[in-house]
């Protein structure tokens, strides 16, 4: 039996395809043409076919478990394949705080990149982007608890609160995640690895909680994104579920 590749595993150079090296021209070209540089990106997205490859040596996985579009990610390569054509404080500003140069319906957002990605880029947010907002709002919760009854001290913080999501504590859930997608057991963890296991526990509390709670649980987490600033729909309709 072959043992798979782990997700923080190195992975051979590969040369852009085709399709994408338009998606790349597409872009230097629009915004050449005096289109602006968020939507040329945005079209640049939709004409992207690859859901991960390598370039310069780094490996990037856009698509999570075939069906969460990590867009920002893609973003991200796009602006780096374009160099000084984007403004930096405006690229910074989508890339690391979530926040687009214009304010897009969804409508709009779900034409530019396409309705296919559109979907999986929901998979995304909710599964990975909510689903952290949703540890670290039970964190929150857990550590205001400890405060009222005088315990200063945070000692196994981060496993109570697993155990309070999701019934368990993180690394006997990382242990089943790796097992289950067949990953060495190792002592770090890769960011691409992480967001596929953040995903994976995602599906594992649909799974695993029922209808009331996971309400609750995705409304804390959203509450929590409008709280901080960091929500990351970038579309200016509330997304449902």
């Amino acid at each position: 039996m072959n043992n798979p590749k782990a997700p923080n595993q190195s992975v051979p150079a590969q040369a852009t395809s085709s399709n994408n090296a338009g998606a790349i021209k597409h872009l230097e070209q629009a915004i050449s043409s005096s289109k602006h540089w968020y939507i040329a990106l945005l079209e640049a997205i939709g004409l992207w076919t690859d859901g991960e490859e390598t370039c310069n040596g780094r490996h990037y996985q856009y698509l999570i478990d075939g069906e969460a579009f990590d867009w920002l990610l893609l973003a991200e390569r796009l602006c780096e394949s374009v160099g000084k054509l984007i403004p930096e404080e405006e690229k910074i500003a989508l890339l690391f705080h979530g926040q687009p140069p214009l304010k897009l319906s969804t409508e709009q957002f779900k034409t530019l990149i396409g309705s296919t990605k559109y979907r999986q880029y929901l998979n995304y947010f909710y599964g990975v982007t909510v689903e952290e907002a949703l540890v670290l709002a039970v964190q929150e919760e857990i550590r205001k608890e400890k405060r009222i009854l005088g315990y200063n001290k945070e000692h196994n913080l981060t496993d109570e609160t697993y155990q309070r999501i999701y019934g368990a504590t993180r690394p006997e859930l990382l242990k089943g995640f790796r097992r289950e997608k067949g990953y060495p057991r190792l002592k770090s963890i890769s960011l691409t690895e992480l967001k596929e296991f953040t995903y994976w526990l995602f599906k594992y509390r649909l799974k695993n909680c029922d209808k009331a709670r996971i309400a609750s649980d995705t409304k804390k987490a959203l509450e929590r994104l409008g709280a901080d600033g960091s929500h990351r729909g970038l579309v200016a309709a509330e997304l449902e579920i």
